[in-house]
């Protein structure tokens, strides 16, 4: 088929993987409200292209806590990569080092702190829930200083987990609800369980040597199931910060209230995210509530979108309403899951070339000179 958008990435995606693993990655939480919204709210934006200036010449770099990004993405946290690909993080994170953009590696990856850091030529970003056990909290941010990442993510939205009902219906709890149909599902996609019974043994590979039980998936995944903590508040962000020592930027950020506090509380950016639809349905959409988290954040830290981004027009969206980069998962994901690395190098450049061909047309040759002007609401 031919692969000309992100949709097509997706639709590739869905045949290559067995049903549960493709809503594993494509599904949110109950009713999928919030989901939808991500990507619906986009819709209701237009652009107010400018004419009669000069684009001859288009910069779509931004510097970002010190490290110079070609286009303003991030590959966002996912967990479990290896389910789609084997070594799927690694093969994610060399495709982002050869495009240029961030990669920020999960808590719950396949592949390890360490060797995600040594795959790649620029540093990475670690993705971490502060969890009950704070010394496994503290020893995978010591982990992540010693392995070069420049940037800790702490996701905040996660004091339980979320229900998927796609999930649920496809026995993917824990433990495991297998059923017939999920089996014979299996079987009719025999170069995806090639892939998976002859690549590296997928399991959650930070936890690996740390729950004193075994270490296959579902026995670590039972494990950190039990690591989310309904405790933390802002001086556990504080703790984190005084371990870590360098960029601390909050991912989950939905409420202007919670940006000012983040100002107050020295860290040096927020993602602005409903965890991809994944957790509480019924929220807002991540680009609706940029607008105000900006506006709250007065400048004072660097406001990342994540959330919906299908698009190239999508990021001018974003930023032109204040986000300083956009964080990308599922397009990623569907482009890993179809093709592998360079299924994910193929989803960058299409929004790379996206991006550059909407920046044209809308008269700003430089994605940093994106504001309101740019935009309004279509109705």
């Amino acid at each position: 088929m031919i692969l000309a958008n992100i949709s097509d990435l997706r639709e590739a995606a869905r045949r290559r993987l067995p049903h549960a693993l493709f809503d594993f990655i494509d599904g949110g939480a109950q009713d999928e409200v919030t989901l939808r919204a991500n990507q619906e709210d986009f819709h209701q934006l237009a652009l107010l292209p400018r004419v009669l200036t000069d684009v001859s010449q288009r910069d779509l770099s931004v510097t970002l806590f010190g490290q110079k990004l070609e286009q303003p993405l991030i590959l966002a946290p996912t967990g479990l990569p290896g389910l789609l690909w084997p070594n799927g993080a690694i093969e994610a994170a060399r495709a982002a080092d050869a495009a240029g953009v961030g990669f920020c590696l999960s808590t719950m990856s396949t592949s390890s702190i360490e060797q995600v850091s040594e795959a790649v030529s620029r540093p990475i970003w670690f993705q971490l829930y502060v969890m009950r056990d704070r010394e496994l909290a503290s020893s995978m941010m010591e982990r992540a200083k010693a392995a070069g990442c420049s940037v800790l993510v702490l996701t905040v939205d996660l004091a339980m987990q979320g229900q998927r009902d796609r999930d649920v219906h496809n026995g993917l709890t824990i433990p495991p609800q297998f059923h017939l149909s999920n089996l014979i599902d299996f079987a009719l996609h025999p170069r995806w369980v090639w892939r998976y019974m002859t690549g590296p043994r997928v399991t959650l590979a930070n936890f690996i040597g740390t729950t004193g039980h075994r270490d296959d998936l579902f026995t670590i995944a039972g494990f950190v199931n039990s690591q989310f903590d309904q405790s933390v508040t802002w001086k556990d962000i504080e703790w984190a910060k005084s371990i870590w020592g360098g960029p601390v930027v909050l991912k989950g950020i939905l409420s202007p209230e919670d940006a000012r506090l983040s100002v107050e509380h020295g860290v040096d950016g927020i993602i602005v995210s409903n965890h991809g639809g994944r957790q509480l349905d019924g929220v807002r959409s991540a680009i609706a509530a940029l607008p105000d988290v900006v506006e709250a954040a007065e400048g004072r830290l660097d406001v990342i979108l994540d959330g919906g981004v299908r698009r190239g027009t999508d990021i001018i969206k974003a930023l032109a309403l204040g986000a300083k980069a956009c964080m990308i998962g599922r397009p990623f994901l569907y482009g890993l899951a179809g093709l592998g690395g360079p299924g994910v190098a193929l989803a960058l450049q299409i929004l790379r070339n996206e991006l550059d061909l909407a920046l044209a047309l809308t008269g700003c040759a430089r994605v940093q000179d994106l504001d309101a002007s740019f935009i309004g609401w279509r109705s």
